[in-house]
């Protein structure tokens, strides 16, 4: 086994129970590769898995099937249908969880010590070999049709996938990764089975591992969890070119509330400027009752129980985004508003007190974060899918105290473009025409 140690030490005072954390990373003799928390304290370990791709490998009309796909992981596996499976999961007090997005399958599995070589062979057969039972197919089906039905009555899910086909078009984000009510009514059991190799391979894989295990125990456990996957899966979609022209697009829905989805360009995850926008973003919208749009939107006029922004990076597009629900009488000057606080903070920046209480607050919170094996897990696998070190984890509120009210304010000036912010609305807005088509 080569075996890599490497420094990433974060002393936590929230947290006495565990003082550091130290992440090592770990290859296994058949090449793969995760990161390892050790913690002995309890007979217990998280695995997070990260496999990079997602929903964006549906094939053009085969919209749903990796998240259809997703769904049947865990109903029936190997030998077992899906009785058998739920049960035998339950016997080995061991907790499994799939889930599909836009980018990655994520699979979640926490069990104990004494059960762990039965858990992770329960745990091998749903990843290597689901068997995709024709009864569990419709059960499955059934229920991802019965939520798109729901979603046509919801404002927020319509404005999702209208905000969606506006700004990627014709790449794969722009189709909604659960797939409509046509494709996935239409998908077979071939469809199934080809988004399970095109998703679930071993060149896309990131793995992270928290709790009672050491590092030749997890190189064993994970050749035999993942060494028969396909060593390559699907092609991954190229770079999404996001049309945000500014304006706003009206999607009529008889609702007394209007939402709104806001959106423009934004950092990339690995751009210099990114954590000071992450800061700034906290003060504009991210930062709760603090923050200057829910101070402004909400607080001082309001026009909503809450309005947020956040940065929102994907693999192949990185925006900054934003929400906002007023009644439809209202949206009209909620739009106003925040239009004006986008352009009033890339005009007149920030002040030393809210970057102050900014980086007091994200800081502090930072630790926070790391109470548990499974939060552990889930952050570090998170951390490799963003492409960042193990020395992130100790660097980072550093980072973020270095920042100067120069720095963030040329951010501001720099970044944000209230001409280009695009608004989706859904609603029967008054006083709100389209303007993008």
């Amino acid at each position: 086994m080569i075996r890599f140690a490497l420094v990433a030490i974060m002393v936590l005072a929230a947290l006495p129970a565990r003082a550091a954390v130290d992440v090592e990373q770990v290859t296994s003799p058949g090449g793969i590769d995760a990161w390892l928390v050790e913690d002995h304290s309890i007979p217990f370990v998280a695995l997070e898995l990260r496999f990079r791709g997602g929903t964006s490998l549906d094939p053009e009309g085969k919209a749903g099937a990796v998240n259809l796909m997703t769904g049947l992981l865990e109903e029936g596996a190997g030998t077992r249908d899906a009785q058998e499976f739920a049960r035998a999961t339950e016997a080995l007090a061991a907790r499994f969880g799939y889930g599909a997005g836009d980018d990655t399958v994520s699979v979640s599995a926490q069990f104990l010590t004494e059960r762990r070589a039965e858990a992770i062979e329960l745990l091998r057969d749903s990843l290597i070999a689901p068997r995709f039972d024709p009864e569990a197919i419709e059960r499955v089906r059934a229920q991802v049709l019965s939520g798109l039905r729901s979603d046509q009555t919801d404002p927020r899910s319509l404005a999702g996938r209208a905000a969606s086909r506006l700004i990627y078009g014709d790449h794969p984000y722009g189709r909604p990764g659960e797939g409509t009510i046509e494709s996935v009514s239409s998908l077979t059991r071939e469809d199934i089975a080809v988004a399970h190799r095109a998703a679930l391979a071993r060149d896309r894989v990131h793995i992270s591992a928290v709790g009672d295990i050491t590092a030749e125990e997890l190189g064993a456990l994970l050749d035999r969890l993942l060494g028969d996957l396909p060593a390559t899966g699907a092609p991954l979609p190229g770079e999404a070119d996001p049309t945000l022209p500014g304006g706003i697009k009206v999607v009529e829905f008889e609702t007394p509330q209007s939402i709104a989805l806001f959106a423009q360009r934004g950092p990339d995850r690995h751009h210099p400027d990114f954590l000071t926008a992450y800061v700034l973003n906290h003060i504009l919208g991210g930062g709760g009752f603090e923050s200057r749009l829910m101070t402004e939107v909400r607080e001082k006029r309001g026009l909503t129980y809450g309005v947020y922004s956040y940065l929102a990076n994907k693999d192949a597009a990185d925006l900054w985004m934003g929400s906002v629900a007023s009644a439809n009488g209202r949206v009209a000057e909620a739009i106003a508003v925040i239009r004006d606080q986008w352009a009033r903070l890339r005009d007149e920046g920030v002040t030393a007190e809210e970057l102050e209480d900014a980086k007091t607050y994200l800081t502090g919170a930072y630790p926070l974060r790391f109470e548990g094996n499974a939060q552990i897990a889930s952050i570090a696998v998170g951390m490799q899918v963003d492409g960042l070190p193990v020395e992130y984890i100790a660097n980072r509120n550093e980072m973020i105290e270095e920042i100067t009210l120069e720095e963030i304010n040329r951010v501001a000036r720099e970044w944000l473009d209230p001409d280009r912010l695009t608004f989706v609305v859904v609603g029967q807005p008054e006083g709100v025409e389209s303007t993008v088509n």
